[in-house]
């Protein structure tokens, strides 16, 4: 049988080379203790140097070691070390001998080290490479930033990622289910198929080193988003009668079908998508982003109507995917930001000339494959995911990939492009050799897994409907790219067609609410994210609905209007005339008197009255296509500000200055074991026990007991205090903080001051 240990703990970690630290004896004892996930690049100041599409943080060289020990009972067993992601170029050695790299940053890989270990203490190096920072679009980390497991089995066992259960149908209540697995020297297999309860739902046996079972299922109950209801898969090797090896996996029985003409259908259940885009990193924690951390941001997605999301532009953590399966969130899996042409990297400012052009594309050729099925393997018994991508904008224009068809052409994100940068250069690669790639990409994925179709999001369908790139995919997803949608549809009436990236506004939705055929859309973005930035001292994207805390947003009100039913109305402010208005929109009635506001009141109810200080500014209709807003123009009068509907008000109120801190964690308990997670709300409130949320102050904390402050975050752009400081200003009266717990049964006690002495603490038992 096998048994798992989490090696997260007590890692030596030393930023810098070190020639010689491969080496088992190597002394790391004045090398720091870390605990993974581990991203070091938010640990350090936030610099202009560095580049503007990865959030001005550094990058660099650097170790870890860890020691473990594994008792008498290993010997003769085989063991193997996975590490969930580590950016990037990977090098690995165990017990001094040299086991490989992995160079893409967002790789789940396997290292079976059975012949290097040894009862006893061994010792794992790696060394990290990630010097050139300006190799992404967007914040990496830098690290062992996603888990490490050390797994000990019999030598007989599956493979890694061995076993693949998937359902081929449902009907009148009965699912059949087919299991694949792969073993190294098994001689047969068992599946059982559990309930929560423990109950046994089905049963069935296999033959052989390598094979399949099919489990029958009678009086399914079906996992979707309503009711995300997960059996428990139990996989055992067999070998001379005996088992071997055991795999637990949460299983969820769903059907999913596309339709060319009807859309999306989820077990034989039309819905449109309506979902949003992710990066990986949590502000403040940089990549190294805790299981609990997630949560609290998908069920905030949920809140707004979200029913689906999708992962840019890389593999995710697998903690993601299974709070997906848990909350009943659909996903779109993506691997590839780029293939062989290596992307603009902005490093002085968004599309400020000239770029860099370091990144993926240069290990593309070697390890692509490895990648693209790593992934699959990895992800593919999760009943959240329904597509596969294979890349994100691969296609975009003249970066670098180029045409004849297109003497000139802009992408929808090219302000302020050089005119030579537009233009067809022969000398540029042809995009023609984009459609060969996606097909050898897709037949990888298709040998995998043939339940799922294979997309790409397409920055320029104009152009790849004609290259012969679109054709080879299952299912086509348009960037930004809607007013094609009913010409593409005439054109290819038996292709599946969907929004992969689409703006936050109404006009966007409308084109799948009213479209049959498109399935859905994916909004650019769910939260802010770091980096991407427009230049210094911006330190983060503002794309969200939700702020890198994951305080909502006005984008989440206009959100939650269009994509859910029960009585909803919020009221955002900015000036009248404001540049950029729906960016500029902020939950906050303040101002100078007299001067010109606007004010919208966010409603998927069909009118909407407005007071100030009670007296009515009027009730406006919201017709079916006008945005689920209603939009007055008003001269500031402090006071209150009152919108409302039948079943449903908001009220925003003129705040004072702040007279109390208060700090409100999400949990009360923490396991002391070196890794759980509070989130703690900080918030500033005013004489009347409102949100001063135009009052801002530094707070400073102090944790007594077993626990460390692991960032401090508001979510304010252009504040660039480092994440490493123990004080941080709140924005909009708010901030959190993120605590880890130790590993001492303890009171943990946080405490909040300010300069100002406004004070406040909370308890966390630790046990």
């Amino acid at each position: 049988m096998s048994t798992k240990m989490n090696l997260n703990l007590d890692w030596r970690f030393h930023l810098g080379d070190e020639v010689g630290a491969d080496f088992m004896g190597w002394d790391d004892s004045a090398w720091r203790v870390v605990t993974l996930p581990h991203d070091w690049s938010v640990e350090h100041p936030f610099d202009k140097v560095h580049a503007s599409g990865t959030g001005y943080l550094p990058g660099g060289t650097a170790w870890y070691r860890k020691h473990f020990i594994l008792p008498d009972d290993a010997a003769g067993k085989r063991v193997r070390i996975t590490f969930g992601g580590v950016y990037k170029h990977a090098r690995v050695w165990v017990n001094s001998n040299y086991l490989g790299q992995r160079a893409f940053g967002y790789a789940t890989f396997t290292h079976d080290v059975t012949s290097f270990v040894r009862p006893g203490e061994n010792v794992i190096c790696v060394r990290v490479e990630h010097n050139e920072v300006a190799d992404s679009r967007w914040f990496t980390g830098s690290g062992i930033y996603r888990d490490v497991t050390l797994e000990v089995t019999d030598l007989c066992a599956f493979e890694t990622d061995g076993v693949f259960a998937a359902t081929e149908k449902v009907e009148n209540g009965t699912a059949a289910i087919k299991v694949q697995y792969e073993t190294l020297g098994a001689d047969g297999a068992k599946f059982v198929l559990k309930k929560p309860c423990g109950c046994i739902a089905a049963e069935a046996e296999a033959c052989g080193e390598k094979g399949e079972a099919y489990l029958t299922v009678p009086e399914a109950r079906l996992w979707g988003p309503d009711d995300p209801y997960l059996y428990k898969l139990v996989a055992q090797a067999v070998k001379g009668g005996e088992v071997t090896d055991e795999n637990v996996i949460p299983f969820g029985i769903r059907t999913i079908r596309f339709d060319c003409n009807e859309g999306f259908f989820l077990n034989g259940v039309n819905m449109k998508l309506k979902g949003v885009c992710v990066h990986h990193d949590a502000g403040a924690l940089g990549a190294a982003v805790p299981k609990a951390v997630w949560a609290r941001r998908l069920k905030a997605f949920k809140a707004a109507g979200c029913n689906a999301l999708r992962t840019a532009h890389n593999p995710p953590d697998s903690h993601l995917l299974d709070l997906c399966d848990e909350l009943g969130l659909l996903v779109m899996d993506e691997a590839f930001d780029e293939w062989e042409g290596a992307k603009n990297k902005w490093w002085q400012g968004h599309n400020v000339y000239p770029p860099k052009r370091f990144g993926y594309a240069e290990d593309f050729p070697q390890w692509h494959k490895a990648d693209l099925e790593g992934m699959v393997k990895r992800d593919r018994n999760h009943p959240s995911i329904i597509f596969w991508s294979i890349g994100n904008e691969i296609d975009y224009p003249n970066d670098p990939y180029v045409t004849p068809l297109f003497n000139e052409v802009l992408g929808n994100n090219d302000a302020n492009k050089p005119a030579a940068e537009r233009m067809y250069d022969v000398r540029k690669p042809d995009a023609g050799r984009l459609a060969v790639v996606a097909k050898e990409l897709t037949d990888i994925v298709h040998a995998l897994d043939t339940t799922r179709p294979v997309t790409s999001a397409l920055s320029f369908p104009e152009l790849s409907t004609r290259t012969g790139y679109a054709d080879v995919l299952d299912a086509s997803g348009y960037n930004y790219k809607e007013q094609f949608y009913a010409e593409d549809h005439v054109r290819f009436p038996d292709r599946v067609i969907y929004g992969s990236e689409n703006s936050h506004s109404a006009d966007a939705w409308y084109y799948v609410k009213d479209n049959d055929y498109i399935c859905g859309q994916f909004l650019w973005t769910g939260i802010d994210f770091l980096g991407e930035c427009r230049g210094w001292p911006v330190r983060i994207s503002q794309a969200g609905m939700l702020d890198l805390c994951g305080y909502e947003k006005p984008l989440f009100a206009l959100r939650k209007a269009l994509w859910t039913t029960e009585p909803t109305v919020r009221i955002a402010v900015c000036e009248a005339g404001t540049e950029y208005r729906r960016w500029a929109q902020q939950f906050v009635w303040a101002g100078e008197e007299g001067k010109l506001m606007e004010v919208n009141c966010y409603t998927n109810a069909a009118k909407v009255e407005l007071f100030l200080n009670g007296q009515s500014l009027g009730v406006k209709e919201i017709g079916d296509h006008d945005g689920c807003v209603a939009s007055w123009e008003v001269p500031y009068q402090a006071g209150e500000l009152r919108a409302v509907i039948d079943g449903a008000e908001d009220v925003l109120c003129t705040t004072g200055k702040a007279e109390k801190l208060c700090l409100n964690p999400d949990v009360t308990e923490l396991k002391a074991d070196g890794q759980s997670i509070a989130q703690i709300e900080v918030t500033l409130y005013d004489a009347e026990g409102r949100i001063a949320d135009t009052h801002n102050e530094c707070v400073f904390y102090q944790v007594q007991g077993d626990a460390e402050i692991l960032g401090i975050e508001n979510g304010k752009p252009d504040d660039l205090t480092p994440y490493a400081e123990t004080f941080r200003s709140t924005y909009h009266g708010r901030a959190l903080v993120y605590l880890r717990a130790g590993r001492m049964a303890d009171e943990i006690t946080l405490r909040a001051y300010t300069r100002t002495g406004l004070k406040a603490e909370c308890g966390i038992t630790q046990g």
